[in-house]
């Protein structure tokens, strides 16, 4: 799924931003794609974390082969020895649970997100344990496509600002800050063009 905002959000950047002119006529056709449900996506971010993309990726195949089904009932139907045999550490498999009971127990309520706010569904989302702000904003962007996302802790985006803005030198995170006021109200699409111009790579999430 792209967003339906896509080609406004880039047209309004590249009118108020001459980097962001030259950015989205070098990433043309290029756009955010959301993709796995909320829970599975939210799972393979825990899987993936303080490990190599390599790496990760073979954790969760094996992850995928192990469960009855990428659900929290999946997980909370399978031993947490049958999750370390899959290569997570133990506090990857209590994150995972706790991920798993969080969806099961109507603690998250994905139904609801549509009429949430950003705010509101990070708050949500960091009471489950191993999901910090980051995992969580980089979850709105790349699953829920909300559109003015900006991840300040991002080092992606603090280089890109620096290279681009700041003569080189990374900007502190007030200055950050006041980068993304103007580009309001599609700070995540300017922060995908940003995290593009490092990495001709899609980002993916």
């Amino acid at each position: 799924m792209t967003p339906n905002y896509w080609q406004q959000a880039s047209a309004e950047l590249a009118r108020v931003d001459p980097v962001m002119a030259g950015l989205v006529a070098r990433y043309t056709g290029a756009t955010l794609i959301s993709r796995g449900d909320p829970f599975s996506t939210l799972a393979r971010s825990i899987v993936g974390q303080q490990i190599s993309v390599k790496a990760a990726d073979s954790v969760w195949a094996r992850c995928v082969s192990a469960l009855p089904s990428i659900t929290p009932a999946g997980v909370l139907a399978i031993s947490p020895e049958l999750l370390r045999a899959c290569g997570l550490s133990a506090r990857k498999v209590e994150y995972v649970a706790d991920l798993a009971r969080h969806f099961s127990d109507g603690q998250i309520h994905s139904e609801r997100w549509s009429q949430m706010s950003d705010e509101e569904i990070i708050v949500e989302l960091t009471a489950v344990r191993g999901i910090g702000v980051w995992t969580a904003e980089m979850f709105l962007i790349f699953n829920q496509l909300r559109p003015d996302v900006f991840p300040l802790d991002d080092i992606g985006l603090q280089k890109a600002v620096a290279l681009h803005y700041c003569q080189g030198e990374r900007p502190a995170r007030r200055e950050l800050s006041k980068w993304g006021e103007g580009w309001r109200p599609w700070r995540s699409v300017a922060t995908w063009y940003l995290w593009r111009s490092l990495d001709p790579i899609p980002v993916e999430y």
